[in-house]
């Protein structure tokens, strides 16, 4: 039991993240921007680590080669459709975003929206919702102050 404990760490580094030693290894990395329960699940089979593995106790190998897996995945074996920014805009490819990269990207998708003026990127620039919500009541915040009833004249 001394040994075990030896080798456990409360804290492991993937990516600039820091995951949680306590948690299984698939919990753990959903803990990373940009990986969800489906990825984290392919990333562990294909990086040949048990899912339910506590993640404190993983050996330096295993991290590198969660670590390989996650910046290259189309690489690794996992098919294109799980990731995230397919077919990008500049460069056409098939690619995973982590971390800080994949706010930066939003960002600047969000900006180039407003740009060309589309009708996505003008409902972003008036706060807005973007995908069809309805704004008769919902919404009401981002607006400003209105009022809803009828108003007295003040006397």
């Amino acid at each position: 039991m001394a040994e075990a404990q030896k080798d456990y760490k409360h804290i492991i580094r993937v990516i600039n993240t820091d995951l949680d030693g306590s948690k299984k290894v698939s919990h753990a990395l959903q803990k990373i921007k940009g990986v969800g329960f489906v990825m984290s699940n392919a990333v562990c089979a294909f990086s040949k680590v048990p899912n339910d593995k506590k993640a404190g106790f993983m050996t330096p190998d295993e991290v590198a080669r969660l670590e390989k897996v996650l910046k290259n995945p189309v690489d690794s074996g996992i098919p294109a459709w799980m990731l995230n920014r397919r077919k990008d805009y500049e460069t056409g490819e098939d690619i995973q975003l982590l971390g800080a990269d994949l706010k930066f990207q939003v960002e600047n998708d969000i900006k180039m929206l407003k740009k060309i003026k589309s009708n996505v990127g003008m409902r972003h620039a008036w706060g807005l919702p973007v995908r069809g919500q309805s704004t008769k009541s919902n919404f009401r915040k981002k607006k400003g102050k209105t009022s809803l009833g009828v108003k007295r004249k003040k006397k």
